[in-house]
Protein backbone atom coordinates (compact mmCIF):
# COMPACT_ATOMS: atom_id res chain seq x y z
CA UNK A 1 0.00 0.00 0.00
CA UNK A 2 1.36 3.59 -0.90
CA UNK A 3 0.12 6.76 0.92
CA UNK A 4 0.86 10.01 -0.23
CA UNK A 5 3.14 12.52 1.16
CA UNK A 6 3.56 15.75 1.23
CA UNK A 7 7.08 16.61 -0.36
CA UNK A 8 8.68 20.08 0.37
CA UNK A 9 10.04 21.15 3.83
CA UNK A 10 7.68 23.37 4.88
CA UNK A 11 7.05 22.98 8.91
CA UNK A 12 4.93 23.91 11.57
CA UNK A 13 6.28 24.69 14.79
CA UNK A 14 4.15 24.56 18.01
CA UNK A 15 5.03 25.91 21.55
CA UNK A 16 2.52 25.08 24.05
CA UNK A 17 1.46 25.28 27.39
CA UNK A 18 -1.22 23.46 29.43
CA UNK A 19 -2.90 24.76 32.58
CA UNK A 20 -2.45 21.07 34.61
CA UNK A 21 -5.84 21.75 36.16
CA UNK A 22 -7.69 23.54 33.73
CA UNK A 23 -6.60 21.72 31.23
CA UNK A 24 -6.76 25.59 29.21
CA UNK A 25 -4.22 25.27 26.49
CA UNK A 26 -1.84 28.56 25.45
CA UNK A 27 -0.16 28.51 22.13
CA UNK A 28 2.52 29.97 20.18
CA UNK A 29 2.52 28.92 16.12
CA UNK A 30 5.36 29.77 13.57
CA UNK A 31 6.72 28.35 10.05
CA UNK A 32 10.29 29.03 11.18
CA UNK A 33 12.01 27.84 13.86
CA UNK A 34 11.19 27.87 17.68
CA UNK A 35 14.04 30.02 19.61
CA UNK A 36 14.17 31.96 22.70
CA UNK A 37 11.75 34.49 21.21
CA UNK A 38 8.94 32.02 21.07
CA UNK A 39 9.79 31.15 24.48
CA UNK A 40 9.60 34.60 25.79
CA UNK A 41 6.17 35.11 23.71
CA UNK A 42 4.86 31.92 25.03
CA UNK A 43 5.94 33.47 28.89
CA UNK A 44 4.17 36.76 28.07
CA UNK A 45 0.76 34.86 26.48
CA UNK A 46 0.82 32.75 29.79
CA UNK A 47 0.80 35.99 32.20
CA UNK A 48 -1.68 37.88 30.18
CA UNK A 49 -4.55 34.29 30.65
CA UNK A 50 -3.77 34.02 34.36
CA UNK A 51 -5.57 35.67 37.29
CA UNK A 52 -2.54 36.70 39.15
CA UNK A 53 -1.97 33.01 40.53
CA UNK A 54 1.99 32.05 41.14
CA UNK A 55 2.69 30.40 37.70
CA UNK A 56 5.71 27.37 37.85
CA UNK A 57 6.00 26.35 33.93
CA UNK A 58 7.73 22.98 33.61
CA UNK A 59 9.93 22.89 30.71
CA UNK A 60 12.29 20.47 29.07
CA UNK A 61 16.01 20.99 29.03
CA UNK A 62 15.95 22.52 24.94
CA UNK A 63 18.67 24.90 24.61
CA UNK A 64 16.61 27.88 24.03
CA UNK A 65 14.53 27.14 26.99
CA UNK A 66 17.40 27.41 29.44
CA UNK A 67 18.83 30.56 27.85
CA UNK A 68 19.54 34.15 29.53
CA UNK A 69 16.74 35.48 27.71
CA UNK A 70 13.99 33.22 28.80
CA UNK A 71 15.21 33.28 32.34
CA UNK A 72 15.34 36.70 32.90
CA UNK A 73 11.90 37.56 30.98
CA UNK A 74 10.97 34.67 33.55
CA UNK A 75 12.31 36.27 36.84
CA UNK A 76 10.48 40.11 35.31
CA UNK A 77 7.27 38.74 35.02
CA UNK A 78 7.48 36.64 38.16
CA UNK A 79 7.07 33.03 36.53
CA UNK A 80 8.80 30.15 38.58
CA UNK A 81 11.06 28.30 35.79
CA UNK A 82 11.36 24.18 36.72
CA UNK A 83 13.16 21.71 34.04
CA UNK A 84 12.19 18.25 33.96
CA UNK A 85 15.48 15.78 33.87
CA UNK A 86 16.52 14.95 30.74
CA UNK A 87 14.80 12.58 28.54
CA UNK A 88 11.81 12.48 30.90
CA UNK A 89 8.89 13.07 28.06
CA UNK A 90 6.59 10.84 30.67
CA UNK A 91 6.80 13.97 32.84
CA UNK A 92 5.50 16.35 30.49
CA UNK A 93 1.60 16.85 30.29
CA UNK A 94 1.76 18.45 27.19
CA UNK A 95 3.63 15.50 25.39
CA UNK A 96 0.41 13.80 25.86
CA UNK A 97 -1.69 16.49 24.37
CA UNK A 98 0.96 16.12 21.38
CA UNK A 99 0.41 12.20 20.79
CA UNK A 100 -3.43 13.22 20.73
CA UNK A 101 -3.10 15.93 18.27
CA UNK A 102 -0.95 13.71 15.57
CA UNK A 103 -3.33 10.74 16.08
CA UNK A 104 -6.22 12.74 15.56
CA UNK A 105 -4.58 14.59 13.10
CA UNK A 106 -1.83 13.17 10.90
CA UNK A 107 -1.92 9.50 11.56
CA UNK A 108 -3.15 8.12 7.72
CA UNK A 109 -3.84 11.80 6.66
CA UNK A 110 -2.82 13.33 4.01
CA UNK A 111 -2.62 16.77 3.02
CA UNK A 112 -2.61 18.33 -0.99
CA UNK A 113 -1.71 22.04 0.58
CA UNK A 114 -0.23 22.99 3.56
CA UNK A 115 -2.54 25.10 4.39
CA UNK A 116 -5.12 22.29 4.80
CA UNK A 117 -2.28 21.29 7.18
CA UNK A 118 -1.80 23.82 9.09
CA UNK A 119 -5.32 24.86 9.47
CA UNK A 120 -6.15 20.77 10.62
CA UNK A 121 -3.58 20.85 13.68
CA UNK A 122 -4.02 24.49 14.60
CA UNK A 123 -8.06 23.53 14.62
CA UNK A 124 -7.45 20.43 16.55
CA UNK A 125 -5.82 22.41 19.35
CA UNK A 126 -7.99 25.35 19.46
CA UNK A 127 -10.78 23.25 19.83
CA UNK A 128 -9.47 20.90 22.55
CA UNK A 129 -11.32 22.74 25.22
CA UNK A 130 -14.78 22.42 23.07
CA UNK A 131 -14.88 19.00 21.03
CA UNK A 132 -12.10 16.72 22.29
CA UNK A 133 -12.21 18.01 26.25
CA UNK A 134 -13.97 14.43 27.42
CA UNK A 135 -11.19 12.23 25.18
CA UNK A 136 -8.27 14.99 26.71
CA UNK A 137 -9.61 15.11 30.10
CA UNK A 138 -9.07 11.41 30.51
CA UNK A 139 -5.52 11.99 28.78
CA UNK A 140 -4.37 14.72 30.81
CA UNK A 141 -4.33 13.15 34.33
CA UNK A 142 -1.64 13.93 36.98
CA UNK A 143 -0.74 10.56 37.07
CA UNK A 144 2.93 9.68 36.01
CA UNK A 145 4.54 6.48 35.40
CA UNK A 146 7.62 7.05 37.97
CA UNK A 147 9.68 3.88 38.92
CA UNK A 148 10.27 4.39 42.77
CA UNK A 149 11.12 0.82 43.24
CA UNK A 150 13.28 0.07 40.42
CA UNK A 151 16.52 -2.30 40.89
CA UNK A 152 19.36 -1.73 38.10
CA UNK A 153 20.98 -5.54 37.27
CA UNK A 154 24.31 -5.28 35.64
CA UNK A 155 25.73 -8.16 34.17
Amino acid sequence: MFIKAPSGRKRLNVLGALNAITHQLIMVTNESYINADSVCELLSKIVECSSGVPITVILDNARYQKCAKVKELALKLGIKLLFLPTYSPNLNLIERVWKFVKRKVLYSKYYEEFSDFKSAITGCLEKSDLIHKNELDTLLTLNFQTFKKAYIVSG
